[in-house]
């Protein structure tokens, strides 16, 4: 089922209805959910997939309170839900190993991974491996979890239909912001060849520079890496029954439609 089968919805089109909707390829389903804190997209997400009963519900992040607040929220609007919580620190890999291996305990497979997490920064931060934080987070924690769990996801694909067995990353327009800077992806100021260098940036995407760092070029540089592992999973397991989105939450217009201020809604607000 697309869009293309309800022409009625658009951007106003709330996730209770379209989950309503897409009943079917939720109810029964091992699903997981990273980054979920309230009044977020992940929370808003988790609701809706617990409104169509699924067999089990993950939600992996970082503080665990959050975690509890969320859960609260969905067991009083549907008590009967199998809500399931992990401590997952994608600025670790330590800590993304460790929630890989408590989700295996948990279910032999996984339906539906859902990579929401992000982190968007002005500050120059880095991982415990020392890859720069947005890049780090945003699109190698969510490899490395998903590469993971990659016997879960290929256990649920061979009994589901091709295509029911999902990875979905969320991205942003902030991807035209920056292709993956290969050669110096720590922003610590090595050349780079000309493809690999953003396109001229509107003023507002200059503010908040530390040497040659720059936040929203990191930010539009996990965003293309979060686009580019869809395409990559696609390729490597379509014949398996696996298959991978890459998805843009929503945005808000400060400028023509054609320009780089088309930004993602709350674009420095991301809850992790």
């Amino acid at each position: 089922m697309s869009i293309l089968t309800h022409p009625e919805w658009n951007q106003e089109t709330g996730g209770l209805a379209v989950a309503k909707a897409l009943s079917e390829q939720i109810n029964g389903k091992t699903i997981l959910i990273t980054g979920v804190s309230p009044e977020s997209i992940g929370s808003s997400t988790a609701l809706s997939i617990a409104s169509q009963s699924p067999f089990l519900l993950l939600l992996a992040s970082r503080t665990q309170s959050k975690l509890d607040a969320v859960t609260k929220s969905i067991k009083d609007a549907y008590p009967n839900v199998n809500v399931q919580t992990i401590a997952l620190d994608l600025m670790s890999q330590d800590s993304v190993r460790e929630a890989a291996g408590r989700i295996a305990e948990l279910t032999p497979r996984i339906d539906i991974i859902i990579n929401n997490a992000a982190l968007m920064t002005l500050k120059h931060q880095f991982t415990v491996e020392g890859i720069e934080a947005q890049f780090g987070a945003n699109h190698i924690g969510h490899f490395l979890l998903t590469n993971l769990l990659m016997p879960q996801l290929l256990a649920a694909a061979k009994t589901n239909a091709p295509g029911l067995t999902r990875v979905v990353n969320l991205t942003s327009l902030g991807h035209r912001l920056s292709p993956i800077r290969f050669h110096d992806y720590n922003f610590e100021g090595k050349d780079i060849p000309s493809e690999e260098q953003h396109t001229p940036l509107p003023p507002m995407f200059t503010k908040g520079q530390e040497g040659a760092y720059n936040g929203y070029i990191s930010y539009g540089q996990a965003k293309t890496a979060n686009i580019l592992f869809s395409v990559e999973l696609n390729k490597l397991l379509n014949e398996k029954g696996i298959v991978s989105y890459a998805v843009h939450p929503g945005c808000k217009f400060t400028a023509p439609r054609d320009s780089l201020f088309l930004t993602r809604r709350s674009y420095l607000d991301r809850p992790e």
